[in-house]
């Protein structure tokens, strides 16, 4: 019932910048964490960053002061602006509804490629 629509990987050199967009349908606005999430080849799916209704952000370790998580109520929308990027980060990004218990509340939509390379 709750889809998601990623857009915005690409493929880039080291150092550079991406910017995710994610459009959520089928939920309330402003009242759902909402988290930013990437699965590497061969590799298990991990959660990158969170963010709650009132903008209170949470980061992987891996991404502080990299990766800036944002959201648009208004637009049931939330971005995630990528800088300093490295291979390591290549991955397909995912957004999904966060529940209060840390689960997903959405199906996973297709993703969005994000390819860095050396």
């Amino acid at each position: 019932q709750v889809q998601l629509v990623e857009f915005g990987g690409n493929l880039v050199q080291t150092g550079g910048s991406l910017r995710l967009s994610c459009a959520a349908s089928g939920i309330r606005g402003g009242i759902w964490d909402m988290g930013w999430y990437r699965q590497a080849p061969g590799e298990q799916r991990e959660l990158v960053a969170t963010i709650t209704p009132a903008g209170r952000t949470d980061y992987l370790d891996s991404v502080k002061g990299r990766f800036t998580i944002s959201r648009d109520n208004n637009k049931n929308a939330i971005y995630l602006q990528m800088d300093s990027l490295t291979p390591e980060d290549t991955a397909v990004y995912y957004c999904n509804v966060r529940t209060p218990s840390g689960g997903v509340f959405g199906s996973w939509g297709q993703g969005t490629q994000v390819t860095v390379s050396s």
